[in-house]
């Protein structure tokens, strides 16, 4: 426990000390909260756009470090040898991956009561029920959140562990911005076109931002539909990144 300890307060050091990754992950969602709460420019379909667009920010803040994050930084990783060494340390290979694992959830959090405290601010609260209260909604929604962190985070190691670190840092932001503007997170799907819409729908952050809008949006229960996606995603891509991993 002490060397996965050390190795977690390693990550999140490195984090902190990166100011890309620390503004991708913690500035970005809520300079794009700020914003579009502020400004109008949104086709939220609600009165007050912050009801809409928490719920999607928080499942954008999830993206970001579960994806993103993760992916660069495994990749850079991976390309100078630093997770080969690492693997023949004493901390060996799997604490290697629990502890990024591990950096990911904390950064989550972190996000998730930054995004949330500003909404509040903003006048956001939550109407989260899933059919059955507030208490449920929260559930719902964190549930929705670990799974969709282990599909995302499947993807980033697939990406990490076969491209090389600048071909997979520019497909995974492009990734990143795709899934942005097609996964439901600022614009509802009802605004995209019918084909685009079903496509999306099949996709880990459309299931994610549907899920969380739900639970924390609006008084209906999460879909069968959302769960079965983000449970898929969740099964598959972590068997994927196994099977397809290379560590040099």
């Amino acid at each position: 426990m002490r060397a996965l300890a050390a190795q977690v307060r390693a990550e999140l050091t490195m984090l902190v000390t990166n100011g890309e990754s620390l503004f991708l992950t913690a500035g970005i969602p809520v300079l794009f909260l700020l914003f579009f709460s502020t400004v109008h420019v949104l086709p939220t379909g609600t009165r007050h756009p912050v009801d809409f667009l928490v719920p999607g920010i928080l499942a954008l803040a999830v993206m970001s470090s579960s994806l993103v994050a993760l992916s660069i930084g495994t990749g850079f990783e991976r390309g100078y040898g630093v997770l080969k060494r690492l693997g023949t340390t004493p901390l060996g290979r799997p604490r290697l991956l629990a502890a990024k694992i591990v950096t990911v959830v904390v950064v989550e959090l972190v996000q998730a009561v930054v995004v949330v405290a500003v909404g509040y601010g903003l006048g956001w609260h939550p109407g989260g029920v899933g059919g059955g209260g507030g208490a449920v909604g929260i559930g719902a929604a964190v549930g929705a959140m670990v799974l969709g962190s282990l599909g995302f985070g499947g993807i980033a190691l697939v990406l990490a562990g076969r491209l090389k670190a600048l071909v997979n840092l520019a497909v995974s932001n492009s990734l990143f911005v795709v899934l942005l503007l097609v996964g439901g997170m600022l614009v509802p799907l009802s605004k995209l076109p019918g084909w685009l819409a079903g496509v999306a729908r099949v996709l880990p952050a459309s299931a994610l931002a549907d899920a969380l809008h739900r639970a924390l949006g609006t008084h209906l229960a999460v879909t069968a539909g959302d769960w079965a996606v983000l449970a898929a995603w969740a099964v598959a891509a972590p068997l994927g990144a196994a099977l397809l991993f290379r560590w040099e």
